[in-house]
């Protein structure tokens, strides 16, 4: 099986662009979006062989996720229950035979820190749903976590650190999650891997100098560790500030 995640920063602006051409070259069993910056009824896509799911934000032109899929799933299901963190669109759970399949946008905790404390508090609240989640079967979700977890994970970690992204606090939350019992599956394929990013800002020629930060990813529970066959970043493809990740299992 193979599983896409694109952050496509407003999807009407990119089905200008390249989606379709993106869309049927990756060949995903499931693909997922976030950020598409939409209402219901503002973009058509006909997507002949997927169910389409979609979540969108209550303020109009911000966050909103979907997905894509090939496989029907038992269940499907928006946000993690709790209406403080429900307005914004950013969780959609597909229920399968073997495993559940989340899509996440997570909260940017944005200029001077503003939305940090919203952003812990989303972070306490998301691992609480997913672990909830893991108590009935294992657990994959992808999508712009909107951390760059590592040194390794940016281009410029010493000018970046206590920038939104890239604090201790936010750092920490995501080492508290894999500490908990989830796999980071590209580290887990590509350990020491450096200079492969997912998002690039627009300022500065950034993704031309390669200037960038991973943080698209897919992560799974440990149970599904010995299912893993390879993770992929397609820095190749544009259309949004961030590119694809990839995940295949068997």
């Amino acid at each position: 099986m193979r599983f896409v995640s694109w952050n496509v920063n407003g999807l009407r602006a990119v089905l200008k662009k390249n989606f379709r051409e993106v869309f049927e070259a990756l060949d995903a069993d499931i693909f997922c979006l976030q950020e598409t910056k939409l209402q219901e009824g503002q973009a058509e896509l006909e997507l002949p062989g997927y169910i389409q799911y979609w979540n969108y934000a209550e303020k109009k032109g911000y966050s909103g996720t979907a997905i894509f899929t090939r496989l029907q799933p038992l269940s499907v299901s928006y946000g993690i229950g709790i209406p403080e963190h429900d307005r914004e669109g950013r969780v959609i759970t597909l229920e399968y035979e073997e495993f559940y399949f989340l899509t996440v946008y997570t909260p940017n905790s944005q200029n001077e820190l503003a939305r940090l404390d919203y952003r812990m508090n989303w972070e306490d609240a998301f691992l609480n749903y997913l672990e909830s989640l893991r108590e009935k079967k294992p657990v994959i979700f992808c999508g712009d976590l909107n951390v760059a977890h590592e040194e390794i994970d940016l281009k410029n970690p010493k000018t970046n650190r206590h920038n939104a992204g890239f604090t201790d606090e936010e750092r920490g939350k995501m080492t508290a999650l894999l500490a908990a019992g989830y796999i980071d599956t590209f580290r887990h394929f590509y350990p020491e891997l450096r200079d492969v990013y997912s998002w690039w800002s627009y300022r500065f020629r950034a993704r031309e100098k390669n200037a960038g930060w991973r943080i698209d990813y897919f992560i799974v529970s440990n149970e599904l560790e010995g299912r893993l066959r390879d993770a992929k970043i397609h820095t190749e493809i544009t259309g949004s500030d961030h590119c694809p990740v990839e995940l295949d299992v068997e």
